[in-house]
């Protein structure tokens, strides 16, 4: 159903409330034949007055409910009860014995209204004043009996506000999930950019001072390092438009390649894996983002002047010869990351210092 639809059909909600006040015909019935033209005036006034009350009551009742899964508040639920049976009494009073017949919609409306111990406290009230006024007023001959009706109909509006108000709850928690799903797909972009970009500018920049040492020294390798810099930012870019696209995919044998590479323009002596076919086929995925955010973080951070890469089948491990773990901490937002993809995936990240000096990155399998 197309939501335009859907607020047709709530404009014209009222009409189903008002098809069943046609029980109140029995009272207008009885106010119209009094033979004295005021309670002739003041019961058909009464039965109106309370028609429009009930049907205005039980559309407050169902937008609270639907907007927000809970009943009318207290103060307001109980003077629109109070005119109810106030206009009941007063219905009574003209019409005889079927103005009792409105005591049905006062316990439909404390259901609607009212929270379940208070409700049921007016439908007990209605079902009793109902069945014993029949048999105690002279004149009144109990035939009809209301207790049934006032019970009945109390328990049918009670199992549609379970409905309405599980519904409203479901919307809500619908809403809610919607809303934690968006802050995920955030994160994880988030997440991605920084550890794509964050490794591609680092080398960059490694680079570009090399190649800057070298435009006087060496103009030709200055040269291929200028070409590997726009290679690199080709890179760069084609990751990106692959994050934002959904079907990013790492290669733990391209991003080994990567490492070396970027080692070697930082001047970082690197023991790297020719390849990655040591690892788990279903981990080198994972594993190639930690070499990634690993390698960054020591190009960046550890004025190291070694480095070694070790790679097993549910673990891989960066190490060097730098300044140690407070090196990481200005690279919290990297490691966090990782940490929270290594958490998705069932596996854990240590890291602290390594014997002998220098900086220790673990990712394994638990």
């Amino acid at each position: 159903m197309t939501e335009p639809t859907r607020r047709r059909m709530a404009r014209f909600f009222w009409l189903w409330a008002a098809v069943w006040l046609f029980y109140m015909a029995g009272p207008v019935a009885d106010a119209w034949q009094r033979p004295v033209l005021w309670e002739r005036i003041a019961g058909l006034a009464a039965a109106l007055a309370f028609c429009v009350v009930y049907l205005r009551s039980f559309l407050a009742a169902r937008s609270a409910t639907k907007r927000t899964g809970t009943y009318l508040r207290m103060p307001e639920a109980l003077v629109r009860l109070g005119v109810m049976v106030a206009l009941t009494v007063a219905l009574t009073l003209v019409a005889g014995e079927s103005g009792l017949t409105a005591l049905v919609y006062v316990g439909v409306i404390a259901v609607f209204t009212l929270p379940p111990g208070y409700a049921w406290s007016v439908v007990g009230a209605a079902a009793l004043t109902a069945f014993v006024l029949p048999r105690v007023v002279p004149g009144w001959d109990g035939g009809i009996d209301l207790t049934f009706a006032v019970m009945v109909a109390a328990l049918a509006v009670w199992g549609v506000t379970r409905v309405v108000q599980r519904n409203a709850q479901l919307a809500e928690a619908r809403e809610e999930i919607t809303e934690l799903a968006v802050a995920a797909e955030r994160n994880r972009f988030a997440r991605d950019l920084h550890d794509l970009l964050g490794h591609s500018l680092t080398v960059v920049s490694v680079k570009s001072e090399l190649a800057g040492r070298l435009v006087r020294l060496a103009p030709e390798r200055a040269e291929a390092e200028l070409e590997d810099i726009q290679r690199l930012v080709r890179e760069a870019l084609a990751d990106v438009r692959a994050a934002v696209s959904g079907y990013r995919e790492m290669s733990l044998a391209t991003e080994l390649v990567s490492a070396r590479s970027a080692l070697d323009a930082a001047g970082i002596e690197a023991e790297v894996p020719l390849t990655g076919d040591a690892a788990d086929p279903g981990r080198q995925e994972l594993f190639a983002w930690v070499v990634r955010e690993g390698v960054t973080n020591v190009v960046r951070h550890s004025e190291a002047k070694h480095c070694w890469i070790t790679v097993g089948r549910d673990w891989v491990e960066i190490t060097d010869d730098g300044r140690g773990p407070a090196a990481a901490a200005g690279v919290g937002h990297g490691l966090k990351g990782l940490h929270e993809r290594l958490d998705a995936a069932g596996c854990s990240l240590s890291v602290g210092r390594r014997e002998g000096g220098g900086f220790t990155l673990r990712a394994a399998a638990t």
